[in-house]
This record gives C-alpha cells, structure tokens and sequence, in this order.
C-alpha cells in the first residue's frame, strides 16, 4: 500500500495529528504547527485527559484521543510523534503499518533492532518517516556546513554540547534508563552526531570508544531550571550519565570526537563545533537548544595558514531551527528520496551510541577480566 504525500495537495495545510504533550510536544512543535499556514492541526494525541483536553482548548484542535489507535483512517496527513523515548519506535511503527506517515522526534530509535523495526514498518506501510534533526537546520549550521566543503579532505571533527546546569527532569523519565535509552549521549549527543556523521560522509564507522560518568544527575543544583522543573523527595534516583565522552574512526581514516554533558562547572551552556580538513578548519561556537545560560552569539571562525577570520553569520531567534524544519517537511513528504533515509540515518547514529555505551560500560565478564588483569600486575 502506497500512501499519497500531502504535499500532492497544494491548495489545502497538511492536516497533522500531534501524538505525544510532553514538554517537546506541548512547547516546540503543538505552537509552532498551529501557527503555521502550512499545516492544520487536526487532532491531538496523549493519554492524560487533562493534558490534551487544554492543549485542545488553546489551540482550537476539534479532535483529541488516549492512543495512536485511536486515530481515524485519513484523519491526519502527518502525525508528529513526540511521547517519551521508550515508546517513540514501537508508536511510529504502528503508525506506519497503517500507512501513515510520521514526523518523528528524536532519539529516533533506542536501538539497532528499534531502527530495523522502522525501516520495516515504513515499508510494510509505504508511508514516509521522517525524522527530527532541529541542528542541521540552523543557520550556523549550515554555514559550517558550507566552510567546511572549501576545507578539502575532512581529517577530523570535534563537537561538544556542554551544559553549565541542564540535567531535564531530574528523577522523572528522562534520568531513567528504562524510559529513556540512555542520558546525555542518547539527548544531546544525538544533536551533536546528526551534525557530525554527515560532514564524514558515508565511510563506515570502523571503531568506537567512548566513557561515562554521572557526577551531576541527581544534584538538584543541577536541574533545567529554564524548562520549569524542580526536583521533588521521593523520586527515583536517576541512572543515566550526564557526561559521555566518544572517540570514532572511519573506515577512510578521519576521526570524529564527541563530547555530551548536561551540567559542567562551565559558567555557560555551550555548544562548539570544529572541522579540520586538509585545507584548513573552521570553528562555531554557539549554544543549540533553549537555555537562556548561553553564548551571546554563534561566531564562526576559519582558519587557513595562522590566518583566522571571523565569517558573518546571519542572526536569528532561539528556536528558528524548528520553524526551518517545519517549512522544509511538506516537500520532504512529498519527495521520493525521503522514503528510507530517516530510518537509515537513525541506524548510523544509534550504531555509534550503542557502542560507545558498549565501550563505556564493558560486560560481567569483561569487568572481572580487566580486574584480574589490574591485579596481577
């Protein structure tokens, strides 16, 4: 069964269906949907009827349901799932063998098997996935991304997130592995290697190693205080990191450093991205996200011969990503090409997370053996 794209219908908004009223859900996509002259929001999603019953209200949205199930046939031209991670490929999934198309919010997926479930899925129901992946779509970004295509041969590329304080929701769902496949890796880092992996190309990533630590993760101090939580008695400690560290190489020999942290003794959340290629490298220093604790503006730097320049970059409020993201998605569903590349894209970045939480936290057996060894020397 084939789906027809809405885009195919021009003279009327893609009618979409927001499954999902968490903070993502609620905050960044509901608002921004609603005021786009692209898109109608038909119909709301979540299983907390005083949740969707104000989301509904405030939006005007005539329609809201408990379940992705409960969604009419044709009620939506695009459903954006954003419910927690646990849960994000086993909804798409359903959603997809029933043929309609999803805007997924990231982690795409918290496994390899979770990938393969929804390249599966999408074929089965001949339905396009797409995927969130806000920090490509910025505009500095995309001005790296320019620079760094007159560097030559990329030779390596470092990327960082590091959050002075931004541990989110401290005890709920997201510290909790179970809920939420991992920490800062599977949060920021998968910001930080949707960058990243593109610059590199399609080399295959040959060997990965990675640490974690989890010094911050239930300090209160610690907290994202800018998305209104606060730490209450009583709750389940957290067991995620709030720090991972990677190191990647490929198959063609460039290297990738990776470095994820929700809470620092860095004074401000900062992101910073470099890439060196034969020809010279470029840095931007800037801060994704929403945070207020940020770099006052992105600067972007290159760098050829000890000659480094500052590039104009264009200035743009918090959040533009998004509202990029949005205007590109009813070409996206209409174009052929969509059709496997979100699944596949997923499938490298949780490929690199895997292991580098693989190489971080070694098995029962591995541990003894490296202790054993320690011992006797």
């Amino acid at each position: 069964m084939t789906a027809v794209p809405p885009a195919t219908a021009p003279d009327r908004p893609v009618r979409v269906a927001v499954a999902g009223l968490g903070w993502a859900g609620r905050e960044i996509w509901l608002p921004r949907l609603a005021g786009h002259p692209a898109f109608e929001v038909t119909a709301l999603v979540d299983p907390q009827p005083a949740v969707r019953e104000r989301a509904r209200d405030t939006h005007n949205v005539p329609f809201a349901y408990a379940d992705v199930d409960d969604l009419p046939a044709g009620a939506a031209d695009l459903v954006v799932v954003a419910v927690p991670n646990h849960l994000h490929a086993a909804v798409a999934a359903r959603l997809l063998r029933r043929s309609m198309p999803v805007f997924l919010e990231k982690p795409v997926c918290l496994t390899s098997a979770e990938a393969d479930l929804l390249a599966e899925a999408e074929r089965v129901g001949g339905a396009v996935l797409l995927a969130g992946s806000a920090a490509r779509w910025r505009a500095d970004v995309r001005a790296l991304v320019e620079v760094a295509a007159e560097l030559g041969p990329i030779r390596h590329v470092d990327v960082a997130w590091v959050r002075a304080r931004g541990v989110p929701d401290a005890g709920g769902w997201f510290t909790r592995r179970d809920l939420s496949g991992g920490g800062a890796l599977v949060d920021l880092g998968w910001h930080l290697l949707d960058t990243a992996l593109p610059l590199l190309g399609t080399a295959p990533i040959t060997h990965v190693v990675g640490s974690v630590s989890d010094d911050f993760v239930n300090d209160d101090a610690a907290q994202a205080a800018w998305r209104g939580e606060v730490g209450t008695d009583g709750r389940v400690r957290g067991d995620v990191e709030d720090t991972a560290r990677g190191f990647l190489l490929t198959a063609d020999g460039a290297s990738v450093a990776v470095h994820a942290c929700w809470a620092s003794h860095e004074a401000r959340d900062r992101t910073t991205i470099t890439v060196q290629g034969a020809a010279g490298s470029a840095t931007l220093r800037c801060t994704f996200g929403f945070s207020p604790n940020r770099e006052p503006t992105p600067v972007l730097t290159r760098t050829r011969d000890g000659d480094t320049v500052r590039l104009p970059l264009p200035a743009e409020p918090i959040g533009a990503e998004y509202d990029r993201q949005l205007d590109a998605l009813p070409g996206l569903l209409a174009d052929p090409a969509s059709r496997g590349a979100a699944a596949a894209e997923a499938r490298r970045t949780i490929d690199v997370i895997e292991r580098i939480y693989h190489s971080a936290r070694p098995t029962e057996p591995e541990r003894q053996h490296a202790l054993a060894g320690h011992r006797d020397r």
